[in-house]
C-alpha cells in the first residue's frame, strides 16, 4: 500500500483514529509520518524494572540513612539491593525489611495483609443441614420400595437390615 500523503513509498504507519463515533485510517511513509509529527509510539520505550521499582519505593528510601550493614541473614541482600533490582532477595526479607516494604507493598496491592483467591464474604458455605434419623430411614424406604419394584430381593433385603439397625432393632 502506497502513502497516503506522498503516494510514493510503501505505507509503514498506520493510524486508526475514532473521532466522536467515526473511524479514520491513515496510512503513512516512514518519511512522511515523522514530518506530519507522527512516529513510533514506541520507539522511547523500555521496560525498566529497577527504575519502575524505585518509583514504588522512592528516594525516601535512601533519605532514612539506610546502612548497607542491615542486611537480611540469610541471603546477605540490603533494602538498597531491593529497591536498585526490584526484587527481594529471599523470603526472609520480607520479615528482616517488613516497616521498610510495607508503604510499596500497601501502594502496589491495595492491601498488606493476603485475603486469598475467595474474598471473604464469598468464602462463606451455606450449612449443610444434616439429616435426622426419621429422614434416613426414609429414604432408606424409598430405596427398598424401588429394590422391591425391580425384583432386586437381595438389595432389599440389606436395606431392610440397616433399616432395623438404625432403629435400633435386631
Amino acid at each position: 500500500m502506497l502513502c497516503q500523503n506522498c503516494k510514493k513509498k510503501e505505507a509503514t504507519t498506520h493510524i486508526k483514529r475514532v473521532i466522536n463515533g467515526e473511524a479514520t485510517e491513515s496510512h503513512l511513509c516512514q518519511s512522511c509520518a515523522q514530518d506530519l509529527g507522527v512516529g513510533n509510539f514506541f520507539d522511547d520505550f523500555s521496560l525498566n524494572l529497577p527504575d519502575i521499582f524505585s518509583g514504588f519505593f522512592g528516594d525516601s528510601a535512601f533519605a532514612l540513612g539506610e546502612s548497607r550493614l542491615d542486611r537480611c541473614e540469610k541471603c546477605g541482600c540490603c533494602f538498597d539491593d531491593i529497591i536498585k533490582s526490584g526484587s527481594v532477595g529471599c523470603a526472609h526479607c520480607y520479615d528482616k525489611f517488613y516497616q521498610k516494604l510495607l508503604p510499596s507493598i500497601q501502594r502496589i496491592h491495595g492491601k498488606a495483609r493476603h485475603a486469598g483467591k475467595i474474598p471473604e464474604n464469598k468464602s462463606e458455605k451455606p450449612e449443610i443441614k444434616e439429616k435426622t434419623l426419621e429422614e434416613k430411614i426414609a429414604d432408606l424406604q424409598k430405596d427398598m420400595e424401588s429394590a422391591v419394584a425391580q425384583q432386586n430381593f437381595e438389595r432389599a433385603a440389606i436395606i431392610r437390615d440397616e433399616i432395623k439397625k438404625m432403629k435400633g432393632e435386631n
